[in-house]
């Protein structure tokens, strides 16, 4: 389980998060929506160290790991899909996914991974940067499944992807998380997607949790009224 509790965040002067808790079972897929602006990704760089808290703490499985660099929480078990995918594109498919054996001794591509995304097995000689944005995609989420990871942390993983891929990364997160015991941690703003796929949901608004309850629960109009510009 990933465990976030009461963290502030600032940028200079500026506060991006304001005493936000949540947790992130494992087994689960926790949803967090919101406007731009809000603080989702100020969230995730909190959970991956990218940037240093000013009060509350972060956790793994009862492990404190606020104050731990970003690739010590890598190594720990944490994996990251960052927004915009950051594929390196000059590398081709294999050695992109060859980029997730770093901090491990092992040296195999899991199979479940182009099981997940046939794709994938299908142009490991290719470049990352020839690849369509929605291959991009699942070869970023592949990159990080190569860590064997514990928590499998997503920015905003359908945007610019038609809609035939956003239903693929779906399925497979689904099966990820009925299957190897993942805790997955969701940042979105495609609303649909997220309530058909989160256990939980939390919907985040000027820093702060302004609501958390489960998918359904978005369908309620005072709960929609967080999300609408």
């Amino acid at each position: 389980m990933l465990n976030i509790e009461n963290v502030d965040l600032y940028y200079g002067a500026a506060q991006a998060l304001r005493k936000v808790s949540l947790n992130a079972p494992a087994n689960s897929i926790t949803g967090v929506l919101g406007r731009n602006g809000v603080g989702k990704t100020s969230l995730l760089r909190a959970v991956m160290g990218a940037h240093p808290v000013a009060s509350g703490s972060v956790a793994l499985d009862g492990t404190e790991i606020t104050r731990m660099a970003p690739y010590n929480r890598a190594r720990a078990g944490i994996a990251y899909v960052p927004q915009g995918r950051e594929i390196f594109s000059l590398l081709t498919v294999k050695e992109n996914l060859e980029t997730g054996f770093a901090g491990r001794k092992d040296r195999d591509i899991p199979q479940e991974i182009f099981d997940l995304f046939p794709v994938l097995a299908d142009m490991m000689g290719r470049r990352g940067g020839d690849l369509s944005g929605g291959q991009q995609q699942q070869l970023a989420i592949g990159r990080a499944l190569v860590t064997r990871p514990r928590v499998l942390v997503l920015d905003e993983p359908t945007e610019g992807i038609q809609p035939s891929i956003i239903k693929d990364i779906g399925r497979a997160l689904q099966y990820l998380r009925d299957s190897s015991g993942l805790a997955i941690l969701l940042v979105e703003q495609y609303l649909d997607f997220v309530r058909d796929l989160a256990d939980s949901v939390h919907i985040m608004d000027r820093g702060e949790i302004v609501f958390s309850g489960t998918g359904p629960d978005l369908e309620d109009d005072n709960v929609r009224r967080h999300l609408v510009v």
